[in-house]
């Protein structure tokens, strides 16, 4: 019965299947009615099912954001070399104002 229990533990399952099982683990525990030895298996496996669901959540949410990254319209907004290269912030020197340059307040 321990190989059975073992093999369903290894099988991949959908979030879905993850969370339905948990929230049946949870409802039993809840109950007071389980002897201590299987309120600590039912603890154990709720983690495993838990540690699996947040990593088919961050997954999830990782796909998303390149998703959300791939349509954003920022992505264009990223200066060409030519222009980093021309810009007076990409030489290493100071550079001299010019008059126009001068702001006057007063």
């Amino acid at each position: 019965m321990a190989a059975k229990k073992k093999a369903k533990e290894s099988e991949v399952r959908t979030f879905e299947d993850a969370m339905e099982e948990l929230e049946s683990l949870v409802e039993a525990m809840e109950g007071d009615q389980l002897p201590l030895e299987q309120l600590v298996a039912h603890y154990e496996q709720g983690a495993g099912l838990l540690q699996h669901c947040e990593k088919v959540l961050a997954a999830a949410k990782q796909r998303i954001e390149l998703i959300e990254v791939g349509n954003s319209p920022e992505k264009n907004l990223a200066p060409n070399s030519e222009e980093v290269e021309d810009s007076p912030a990409a030489s290493d020197g100071p550079t001299a104002e010019s008059p126009e340059d001068d702001i006057r307040l007063l």
